[in-house]
């Protein structure tokens, strides 16, 4: 999806996109309360990522709703932290698929798909209301991609969950669970790239100004 850079700095705001953000953080901060002990039940690894993306991403809505008001420098620097987290989130998402996958620990597989079932309920809600601010600057853009990397590990969760039932074997939600961290690594990647462009914009556009 191509990401729009350039044009004049934004002076505020999309109209709507505070109070997206604020539904977002507390569909987030719920889902990850619910997703945490549900991955402690099932000892579910992809669970357990999807819980803590559900905490990260609940983090990132604060911080951008920190910045909302600010110019583009600093929208741009904001996503430029969001998006080192959601790489590094991806780092240790598939750090600890290896350490399961060492243990040999099986997942309990119905907990999964409906904890799942109910996690993608909530990721598309939040997805839809962030929709059309997704080919906003780098701040909205980071924003949609956390609901919409969200709303499809969901659905690979519950795949995951369906695998780990006909299997008996803990690959399923391996395998799930390593998609995921490799989703957060690329996405991270895309919105840090497209934040150092609104970064060098806000610097020319305060230098206009100040100058």
């Amino acid at each position: 999806m191509a990401c729009s850079c350039s044009g004049p700095e934004p002076k505020s705001p999309a109209p709507g996109f505070r109070k997206a953000l604020w539904i977002a953080l507390w569909v987030n901060l719920v889902m990850f309360l619910v997703e945490g002990f549900a991955s402690l039940q099932s000892g579910s690894v992809s669970l357990l990522a999807d819980a803590i993306d559900f905490f990260g991403d609940s983090a990132n809505y604060l911080l951008s709703l920190s910045v909302l008001s600010m110019g583009m420098l600093w929208r741009g620097r904001a996503a430029m932290v969001k998006g080192i987290t959601m790489a590094l989130f991806g780092i240790v998402v598939l750090g600890r698929a290896a350490w399961v996958m060492q243990s040999g620990i099986t997942p309990e597989p119905l907990t999964m798909g409906v904890v799942g079932a109910l996690a993608l309920a909530a990721n598309l809600g939040v997805a839809i209301v962030l929709f059309k601010f997704r080919e906003g600057d780098s701040d909205m853009r980071s924003v949609w991609l956390c609901s919409r990397n969200d709303a499809i590990g969901n659905i690979a969760v519950m795949v995951a969950a369906l695998g780990v039932f006909g299997t008996g074997t803990a690959w399923p939600d391996l395998i799930v669970a390593t998609i995921m961290g490799s989703l957060a690594i690329t996405a991270g990647i895309s919105v840090v790239r497209h934040a150092r462009s609104d970064i060098a914009q806000g610097k020319v556009s305060e230098t206009a100004r100040t100058g």
